[in-house]
């Protein structure tokens, strides 16, 4: 298990200048990276044991993260 966070540009290095354009010019698209980005953050503080859980939540919360990097990635390629 890694302790290190999947921020957006790690998940897509080649799209960093269209992340960031779409962020600013997108109302839904910028909703859905910092829901990400929350999710994403909660996620890294439990495996890193600064907050607890039990295992059904923390596999919910990656279900919702992976989600979440499935419909970003559509409006990315889409």
């Amino acid at each position: 298990m890694s302790h290190v966070p999947h921020e957006l540009h790690d998940e897509f290095p080649d799209q960093v200048t269209k992340i960031h354009e779409l962020k600013e010019k997108n109302a839904h698209f910028a909703r859905l990276a910092d829901e990400y980005h929350e999710v994403n953050r909660a996620i890294h503080r439990i495996e890193a044991q600064v907050e607890a859980t039990d295992d059904f939540t923390l596999e919910d919360m990656k279900k919702k993260r992976l989600h979440l990097v499935d419909e970003i990635a559509a409006i990315l390629h889409g």
